[in-house]
């Protein structure tokens, strides 16, 4: 089976296993009818809108996320090197709203309360629910030197938009003969394989329009997702431009001035033209204030993504406890089918599926030309999910050309293909 026809099967196989955008003050729950509130319209939140609705046509389905479009981090990093526009990123939800009859409330949300099975707005509104969906993301530990607000000397460009736009111009801006200089975060965080996508293609920029500059990462893990595969391409795509420093060899930071662009490291200073400083990654601050967090992680019932800590509160996505899923947006979009599916079941009184099956494919590029990806298959059971083996796969070392250049061109198909099944 070729990866493209992969994608659709899993988009659409496991599926199966506002009408009106306004602002609400309180509303009660109608007799005789279910109401599920989603709060968070990324990967995760407006997936298990749409099939939630799908699933369970009569129930009532609330999707409240703050901002108007929805920028991905999955692609942002080719309008960083320039291969597309940030436009190519931008989603909205009109049609989650007029086609599937969700409604969107664009507002923040001040907490889950369990213990009132409500939703607080920031504007003090309350929303009751039978179910809630939480979808909060990540946010980052701000720490040696890099605070709130360094972002927009140093940025970090994990949520995308307007940190995108940023770090593309401070690219462009950058002299021939200039200094990238990346620091990546510790495990566990948003998109593993993603900081060496990035650097992959800004490489692939500089190579054609800044040939004289040089990139450094500075790792703090003493290994990366898809390493054999990346640092292969490198080789082979950008020779001696990519210097590559574990944590334990020459990359540990141990504090950084984002104004003047000063990594201190373990074996001395570096100095960047450009710095994209990651931060290492907790659940949002939502998934804290609503008591959902045990650590810096959301714990959660594998099998239907329901809260260990706050009954009727189900939690998908980057906060969520899902290992051994990464956090991705391909695994946050099965597991919001999943729990769109279970909770569904459960509102109808039927026993839920056991187990569920999930799955996650990530495809990255090194150039416009050259892709590689991997892919597995999950079974989630009560307290733990495990691989299906034999299912899935990893790109081969050592593959032609032909080869990558059709991975790079179904990781086009699989970035669509994606869009259209959540907002579409």
């Amino acid at each position: 089976m070729n990866r493209r026809n992969f994608n659709k099967l899993v988009l659409g196989s496991f599926a199966l296993s506002m009408a009106a955008c306004s602002s609400l003050t309180k509303v009660s729950l109608a007799k005789n009818k279910k109401r599920v509130v989603i709060v968070g319209g990324g990967f995760g939140g407006a997936t298990a809108a749409k099939y939630l609705k799908k699933f369970s046509p009569d129930t009532e389905v609330i999707l409240i996320e703050q901002n108007k479009e929805y920028y991905t981090c999955p692609f942002g990093n080719t309008v960083i090197a320039g291969m597309n526009d940030i436009e190519y990123i931008k989603h909205d939800y009109k049609t989650l709203a007029s086609k599937y009859k969700i409604q969107v409330i664009h507002a923040k949300v001040k907490k889950v309360d369990g213990a009132t099975n409500s939703v607080i707005l920031e504007n003090g509104d309350v929303i009751p629910y039978h179910k809630a969906i939480v979808s909060p993301g990540i946010d980052f530990k701000y720490e040696k030197g890099y605070v709130k607000g360094s972002e927009l000397h140093s940025p970090h460009a994990y949520k995308a938009g307007a940190q995108t736009s940023l770090l593309r111009k401070q690219l462009e801006d950058m002299k021939d003969g200039g200094t990238y200089v990346m620091v990546a975060p510790t495990n566990p965080f948003r998109c593993p394989p993603g900081p060496y996508e990035r650097i992959s293609l800004v490489a692939h920029y500089l190579k054609n329009n800044k040939p004289k500059s040089k990139i450094i990462i500075l790792d703090q893990k003493e290994k990366f997702s898809k390493q054999g595969l990346f640092q292969e391409g490198w080789e082979d795509l950008y020779e001696d431009m990519i210097d590559w420093r574990s944590v334990e060899f020459g990359g540990k930071v141990l504090a950084v001035d984002p104004i003047k662009r000063i990594i201190t490291t373990d074996e001395g200073d570096v100095q960047a033209d450009v710095l994209n400083y990651i931060p290492s990654q907790k659940a949002g601050k939502l998934a804290f204030d609503s008591g959902l967090t045990k650590g810096d992680w959301c714990p959660i019932n594998t099998k239907t993504f329901e809260s260990r800590l706050v009954k009727n509160v189900h939690v998908i996505g980057d906060a969520s406890i899902a290992t051994k899923m990464p956090k991705s947006g391909f695994s946050a979009n099965s597991q919001a089918k999943v729990a769109a599916l279970q909770i569904s079941r459960i509102l109808a009184k039927l026993s839920v599926i056991n187990p569920p099956k999930l799955a996650n494919t990530c495809y990255s590029l090194l150039s416009p030309t050259y892709g590689i990806s991997v892919a597995a298959v999950y079974e989630a059971h009560e307290d733990k999910i495990i691989k299906v083996k034999g299912a899935g796969g990893l790109s081969p070392m050592g593959a032609p050309k032909d080869y990558r250049m059709q991975e790079a061109e179904f990781a086009v198909g699989w970035y669509e293909n994606q869009m259209a099944d959540i907002f579409r």
